[in-house]
């Protein structure tokens, strides 16, 4: 069964008024930031899923993209987004589920929002049809996965795996174009992240 989503909701905002928020970096990803400096057009439609206060989506904003759309569970990062970034469209920020959140896209954004679930092979596998369901023909899913241990703390979040245990996931609904460790990470993720790009079969 997959998790409970008004209970993951209750989680999240209780993260974030606690301020418990260790894989918020507060500004936007090096490896993202160079994969965004080399798109040109800035018509195409992107979504980030699990956004979090967003630094992707302000970013992609502040360089001219007006096609982004901002997901989130819980409100309170939404509105510290609305806040610090007042010119973006409201209509643009997107509180709801993941799992049931129906559109079109042309590119999805991933920044740790993998490894915010609970492991279960259910969970993963759901993850990985949504995100194709969600993209257009060829679109693509790019962002970064954690490369370390996947343990069986349930409440050690985020999770972890490798690349051969994420590929078994996406593999079923994705060709990998790159699948590597990452070269840019920010001296304290060196080592421990994945960069991926991979289109929709």
């Amino acid at each position: 069964m997959l998790q409970d989503q008004s209970q993951e909701s209750q989680y999240w905002t209780q993260r974030y008024n606690q301020n418990r928020t260790g894989w918020d970096i507060g500004y936007i990803s090096n490896p993202l930031k160079a994969y965004i400096d080399q798109l040109t057009d800035k018509t195409i439609k992107i979504l980030i899923p699990g956004a979090g206060n967003a630094y992707e989506a302000e970013y992609l904003f502040q360089q001219g993209f007006t096609n982004v759309f901002v997901l989130d569970i819980s409100p309170e990062p939404l509105d510290t987004f609305a806040k610090r970034v007042p010119d973006f469209p409201e209509s643009q920020l997107l509180l709801d589920d993941f799992f049931t959140l129906k559109g079109n896209y042309d590119l999805i954004l991933e920044q740790t929002f993998f490894c915010s679930f609970i492991p279960t092979d259910e969970n993963r596998l759901a993850y990985v049809k949504q995100m194709a369901d969600l993209l257009k023909s060829e679109g693509k899913l790019v962002g970064l996965w954690f490369d370390f241990p996947l343990t069986d703390d349930m409440e050690k979040r985020p999770f972890g795996g490798n690349k051969k245990l994420y590929l078994t996931y996406l593999q079923t609904h994705f060709e990998a174009q790159i699948f590597d460790k990452c070269y840019n990470s920010i001296p304290e993720r060196q080592g421990n992240e994945l960069f991926g790009i991979f289109e929709k079969k």
